[in-house]
Parts: structure tokens; C-alpha cells; sequence
């Protein structure tokens, strides 16, 4: 059910792990994070896909950092994804990002917001990347089929799904793990983005919230339900992180998140 090229570690029976910074924000950070992980998953035998968005364009404020210049990012995904052997995904916001952002990533993302935008999943499913929809937070579980369904009648199979909540009241999600083995009943693997499940939008300051002392929480039960993967983003140094600082994972603390998460996977198997 996964064909995603260069993926390794694939014999493992582990779940597959999508993580990375936020945003690119610049070649040194993004290799540092990329070392990183690749030296604790192939440690650990996790099939590991190198995330970062070479683009913001959901911000809430003006002055929200959104990127570094779009070939710029795109070339350091490139760079990461060859000098790692590992493949990248990034997100796209619209169609015409599609075929720009294919030449450079293995894995096209549709942000939550977007997922519903038919032009947009079809000039994804085009390309013959594997797509990764996420659900929006607006959306039931069951609703996503009809997002599997704009890739695969436009003759692509490979298509993700990944839950990360739903809205709860103006500022707060809350994750709904039914939605897990409902999404993978679609014959598709199934992601729990583990860190944007935990933002709390639309502060009064402009700034979204988090709250990542639940990571580990929402990782623990989504691999329990049976989620083929997670997605984390995480950085060395939350304090100076240009997005999403206040939902991301300390990079020094994802080794020993995902040893605990490995022995629940060998535990349901």
C-alpha cells in the first residue's frame, strides 16, 4: 500500500514516520534536523519521509514568516532528499505549485484547509506523486473518501490520508481516533499529523498556540488504533523557530518518543 520512492526500512513492520521542521528556513537548520532523524530511524528501523514547507500560506498575521523564496526551498528538499537517499514532502497551496513542486519532492501535501479544492487534488493526482491529503478540521473521517476518490479516478493510486483533528469550539481541536480505521478502510495508508492536532488557532495575538506536552499522548494512541504513520514536526531550537513554534517537538526529545512508540507498534502486531 506504500510506494513512495527511496523509502527505507520498509520490511520493518514499524509505522513510517513524516517529520521535519515546519518551514524551510534555511539549508543549514534544515540538513541538521535531516542528520538528525535519518541517524534515529535507521536506528530504529522507521521508514522516514524529510518534511519541511518550502511556503507558508495559511498565516494568520501579515507579518508571519512564510518562506525564504520558493526555488530556494524547493532546491534544499532536492539537496536533502539526494544527499540522504530519503525522499521529501512539501505542501502545495495551488494547482499551478503542482508541477513546480513535483520536480523537486517525492510527496505533494494538501494542507487541511485545501482538501476539499478539486483542481487542486487534480493537478496533484497529475503529477504521479504520491499525494498526502490531510483532513480538514472540518470534515468527518468518512468525508475523506471522496478526496481518495479526485487522485485515484485521476489515475493515481498513491494517496495518503492524515488525520489532525477537529475544530472544538473558536481555539481548540480535538483528535476523534474512530476516524483512524474509518480513513484506512479507504485501502490507504493513514497518518496522525501528532503536533498540528495540538495547535490551538485564531489567539488573540495572531500567533497560533499549541499545546506539545500531548504529543507523545496523541503518537501513543493513534499507533494503538492502528495509524500506519505519524507526522511530527520538530526543531533544535523552539525558542527561534520562524513557524509553528508553540506545537512543535524539541528535536532532542524525538529519539526517545519513538523508542517508546516502536515497542507500542511491537505490542498490537
Amino acid at each position: 500500500m506504500l510506494n513512495i520512492p527511496k523509502l527505507k526500512n520498509t520490511d520493518s513492520n514499524n509505522f513510517f514516520l513524516m517529520a521535519g521542521p515546519c518551514a524551510i528556513e534555511g539549508e543549514e537548520i534544515a540538513f541538521r534536523i535531516a542528520e538528525k532523524i535519518v541517524k534515529i530511524t535507521d536506528k530504529l528501523n522507521i521508514p522516514y519521509i524529510f518534511k519541511g514547507s518550502y511556503r507558508k500560506a495559511n498565516r494568520s498575521r501579515l507579518d508571519s514568516f512564510t518562506g525564504i523564496g520558493d526555488e530556494k526551498a524547493l532546491k534544499i528538499l532536492e539537496k536533502i532528499g539526494k544527499e540522504f537517499g530519503i525522499p521529501t514532502v512539501t505542501d502545495i497551496h495551488e494547482s499551478q505549485e503542482a508541477a513546480m513542486a513535483a520536480a523537486y519532492v517525492d510527496v505533494l501535501q494538501i494542507p487541511a484547509f485545501l482538501c476539499r479544492q478539486t483542481d487542486l487534488l487534480m493537478a496533484a493526482a497529475k503529477t504521479g506523486k504520491v499525494v498526502n491529503v490531510k483532513k480538514g478540521q472540518f470534515l468527518s473521517a468518512g468525508s475523506m473518501k471522496y478526496a481518495v476518490d479526485k487522485i485515484t479516478e485521476n489515475g493515481n493510486p498513491n494517496v495518503l490520508l492524515t488525520d489532525r483533528g477537529n475544530t472544538f469550539g473558536y481555539q481548540d481541536l480535538i483528535v476523534d481516533f474512530r476516524g483512524i480505521p474509518e480513513m484506512r478502510a479507504f485501502n490507504v495508508p493513514v497518518i496522525m499529523d501528532c503536533t498540528h492536532s495540538l495547535q490551538q488557532p485564531n489567539q488573540a495575538s495572531g500567533v497560533t498556540g499549541g499545546k506539545p506536552a500531548l504529543i507523545e499522548t496523541i503518537a501513543k494512541a493513534a499507533i494503538a488504533v492502528g495509524a500506519d504513520g505519524l507526522f511530527i514536526e520538530t526543531h533544535p531550537d523552539l525558542s527561534n523557530a520562524k513557524s509553528d513554534a508553540a506545537n512543535m517537538l524539541k528535536l532532542d526529545l524525538l529519539e526517545g518518543l519513538l523508542e517508546k512508540l516502536v515497542r507500542v507498534r511491537q505490542s498490537i502486531l
